[in-house]
């Protein structure tokens, strides 16, 4: 049986390499590491803590979706007034007890949750 352990990376697609990494480091706040030496396609990789975020470049942007990825915040009011402040629109989601969460789009439409836990989230253990 496979056990995974944690979540390892998510991977979207982007049309514009640098405006990307304007909006992951400005905005969102990421922080880039190199890429592997092996890969010659374009690609971005960020850290978050022991985890990642790929931007992977193609020519055309993928069609709107409900696929995200979410990212713990720790002050989502905090967020939301940088969000603010950059002109970067935001919804909110259905509600989950015990969490606040928007979602926003980066520059190529991918979507991505901003996620505060005020208790954790109840788990079967299973």
């Amino acid at each position: 049986m496979i056990r995974p352990t944690q979540l390892h990376h998510a991977s979207v697609t982007v049309t514009d390499l640098d405006r990307s990494r304007r909006f992951y480091t400005e905005v969102l706040g990421l922080r880039e590491i190199p890429k592997p030496s092996t890969f010659d396609f374009d690609v971005i990789w960020f850290e978050i803590g022991d985890q990642h975020v790929h931007l992977l470049g193609q020519r055309h942007p993928e069609p709107m979706s409900p696929r995200h990825f979410a990212l713990n915040v720790d002050d989502l009011s905090a967020a939301k007034a940088v969000l603010e402040d950059r002109g970067v629109a935001y919804t909110e989601g259905t509600p989950i007890p015990g969490a606040d969460r928007i979602f926003i789009h980066d520059p190529d439409g991918n979507l991505i949750e901003l996620l505060q836990w005020t208790t954790p989230y109840p788990s079967t253990g299973a």
